[in-house]
């Protein structure tokens, strides 16, 4: 059963994850940092000990939960000195063999935007689990089950999927929303005016299918509102080019030629 935690990070992913953890009732034994007072605020939070050299990881937690940039994954992993340790890391695009030199090793992916002052509901975020083994996948998924309610096996490659989907759900449609905020603020409005309108449509996929409630000039085809508003784009031309991109493949879409 695991007990004993140990952090690798401090940022968003690493931040909630441990305070979710700790709410549960866990230990954790350490939190560690390349950034020492990143260790120190984050491992104050959690009541634990900061660490900020991977030489002093203690092997005295039952799992090693690695919380980093994807580029640093397989770097932090090969300092790992750990024996009969489960370590996972929390990446959506990162294969699970980076661990392959951990005899019990595995993926805690939980499928979230995460921001250090935004508080989330860890019970309603998916969590992706996968493991080399049985014994140690049970434990992950009894891990994830104590926190959320909606916990997924998934392989890696369906996780890759799940990572490109998600980055089309949050990244692009929250840059697609900058763009709005900003030809807004061009002309002396505030994107307030825009957020009933993006709830609305975030609140039509929660019951149906994004393709069936599709809307607006694309779908309609109006080629005369169309050019009007890449007209209005003015000199933008990155714009432009995102408006005419988008449009074209919504008509397609709607014409069954995706």
């Amino acid at each position: 059963m695991i007990k004993n935690i140990t952090i690798l990070g401090s940022g968003n992913v690493a931040t909630h994850l441990g305070k979710a953890l700790l709410k549960e009732g866990y230990s954790i034994n350490q939190v560690y940092s390349p950034n020492k007072d990143n260790a120190f605020d984050l491992a104050n939070e959690l009541n634990a000990m900061p660490c900020d050299d991977p030489k002093f990881i203690t092997d005295e937690s039952h799992i090693y939960i690695i919380a980093i940039k994807d580029d640093f994954i397989d770097k932090i992993a090969q300092q790992l000195l750990l024996k009969d340790k489960i370590v996972v890391h929390t990446s959506g695009s990162i294969a699970m063999d980076v661990l392959s030199q951990f005899d019990n090793h595995g993926i805690f992916y939980p499928l979230q935007t995460f921001s250090k002052d935004t508080a989330v509901n860890i019970s309603d975020v998916p969590f992706c689990i996968e493991a080399n083994n049985e014994a140690t996948k049970n434990h992950l998924l009894a891990l994830a089950k104590t926190l959320s309610n909606k916990v997924y096996e998934i392989d890696s490659e369906q996780r890759k999927k799940i990572h490109v989907a998600a980055v089309f759900a949050c990244n692009f449609s929250n840059y697609l929303c900058s763009i709005s905020e900003d030809i807004l603020k061009e002309n002396n409005m505030d994107l307030d005016i825009l957020k009933p309108l993006i709830l609305e449509t975030a609140q039509k996929i929660q019951t149906n299918s994004p393709i069936a409630v599709q809307t607006g000039p694309a779908k309609r085809n109006d080629q005369e509102v169309i050019e009007n508003h890449i007209k209005l784009l003015g000199n933008t031309e990155a714009y432009k080019d995102i408006y005419q991109l988008i449009t074209d493949n919504i008509i397609k879409q709607h014409n069954g030629k995706l």
